[in-house]
């Protein structure tokens, strides 16, 4: 609206203008070269304004003239960018896509279109050589990454990722190490940084870049802390020559994770050796109604010096009074009253566990079953029913990696399979059935078909194993 204002206001300004000076002629005379001009005021001015347009025009024509040369060498050189980037994108899809041939055929047109100059164009190359399994050429394109400020990250990302997918441990750490110092934040390097830490058993460092996440709000508290109970116990088992030392660290695992199975049966242990059984006693204690594990039933009878087997069903009843519906405290008063030869106890604590009628029980159930009906009864058949039924039966619970869910009986603070770090969980593993064979048999049979054939059956509660009994005549594989 205001340009159509000014736009009257010179109007009317240009109109005033041109009356006047048809109202106020004036008269001008030139005189030059024996030549004499006479005209008015106005048309003289009228001329000057029609050449100094015709300058004017003239001036931009010769601009334009002069610097077309390079106009058009601007267009050219931004058509040359628009295609690499084009390329540059396809060939990253290409990348994303696994297509080792498309990728590096883009990455050279990328590179001659954009000259070597864009700094993807780098990270293409080094990616479209890795694809196609050139490693050489990917790590010659990486370390061209580092003498460019926009690239160096990148290529030292790629040093890094190269080295741990080639075991080059201590250059890993190298590497972790030079691109935490550039970039603390990112969650991946840090992570990285972290594993490569943890996996070396350098626990001190590990603390510090934990720390250092939970600061940066790459880890949740509770995740932060429950990491920070893992590296204290495991400071506690490296520092097993310094005993305060590694006591401490127990206590300081213990109390930032008290779901932490191994670390609350080693501070348990660790109390009973050092003649504080009543301090182990009230750890397992506070522990079981909210963590039951049958490592904790092991240890609790260790430091109640339980000698005969009324003393360890008194002693396992005080425990599993804490948490008694629980499927471990049936499980542990089962296991006790079948050591004290008290059958009818040990019935019904494996009732409730599972094995009353209509009910499908676990694999750890059946096997206390079959060792029941051989002690009590001396009914084999009916033993080796129940040893059959095991073999179908739902997988008893063990330590299962929630990263590649591998399952072992032992807790570690790296998956020995896929080495994510503190990964396992006490849980009952997938049950993952194939063409007609039952994926978790090697997991379930060991206890039941590998002992019996060597003539024993090794019962177990958990990791625990108890004294092996005669066993009847050992069932087909199932």
């Amino acid at each position: 609206m205001w340009r159509w204002i000014f736009f009257l206001i010179g109007l009317c300004l240009a109109v005033v203008a041109v009356v006047w000076f048809v109202q106020n002629p004036g008269d001008v005379t030139l005189d030059w070269r024996g030549r004499r001009i006479e005209t008015s005021v106005g048309v003289l001015l009228l001329a000057g304004v029609i050449f100094g347009g015709l300058c004017a025009i003239v001036y931009r024509f010769w601009r334009f003239l002069r610097r077309a040369p390079h106009q058009v060498g601007l267009a050219m050189k931004s058509r040359r960018q628009r295609k690499g980037y084009e390329a540059l994108g396809r060939g990253m899809v290409a990348v994303a896509a696994g297509d080792a041939s498309e990728a590096r055929k883009n990455a050279r047109r990328a590179d001659a279109l954009l000259e070597g100059n864009a700094p993807l164009t780098r990270l293409l190359s080094a990616q479209s050589a890795q694809l196609d399994g050139d490693e050489k050429a990917a790590e010659h394109f990486f370390n061209d990454m580092l003498d460019d400020p926009e690239t160096r990250f990148l290529g030292v990302r790629g040093l890094l990722t190269q080295a741990v997918k080639n075991g080059e441990k201590s250059n890993a750490i190298e590497l972790a190490k030079r691109a935490y110092s550039m970039e603390p934040k990112s969650d991946w390097v840090a992570s990285t940084y972290f594993d490569l830490q943890s996996g070396d058993g350098q626990w001190v460092e590990a603390q510090k870049i934990n720390d250092d996440m939970a600061r940066n709000q790459l880890l949740k508290h509770t995740e932060a802390e429950r990491r920070k109970a893992v590296i204290q116990f495991e400071q506690a088992k490296a520092n097993s020559t310094d005993l305060k030392q590694s006591l401490n660290a127990l206590k300081r695992a213990c109390d930032a994770a008290p779901n932490l199975t191994p670390a609350i049966v080693a501070l348990a242990r660790r109390f009973d050796a050092d003649m504080k059984p009543k301090k182990a006693i009230a750890l397992i204690e506070k522990t079981w109604p909210h963590h039951p594990h049958p490592d904790l039933v092991i240890a609790y009878l260790e430091s109640k010096k339980t000698t005969g087997g009324l003393a360890r069903v008194k002693a396992t009843e005080r425990l599993a009074s804490l948490n008694k519906d629980h499927i471990e405290s049936h499980l542990a008063l089962a296991r006790a009253s079948l050591d004290a030869e008290l059958w009818g106890e040990a019935r019904k604590h494996l009732a409730d566990a599972g094995a009353g009628d209509g009910l499908e029980p676990p694999a750890r159930v059946c096997r206390l079953m079959a060792e029941l009906e051989e002690q009590e009864n001396k009914d084999l058949e009916k033993s080796h029913e129940w040893l059959v039924r095991a073999g179908s039966a739902p997988a008893d619970p063990v330590w299962v990696c929630e990263a590649c869910g591998n399952a072992v009986h032992t807790w570690t603070a790296h998956c020995g399979n896929c080495q994510s770090f503190d990964g396992c969980r006490w849980k009952v593993p997938t049950h993952v059935p194939g063409d007609g064979t039952d994926a978790d048999a090697p997991m379930m049979l060991p206890a039941t078909t590998a002992k019996a054939n060597a003539g024993t059956s090794a019962l177990t509660i958990g990791d625990a194993n108890v004294p092996a009994v005669k066993s009847p005549t050992p069932p087909p594989a199932v």
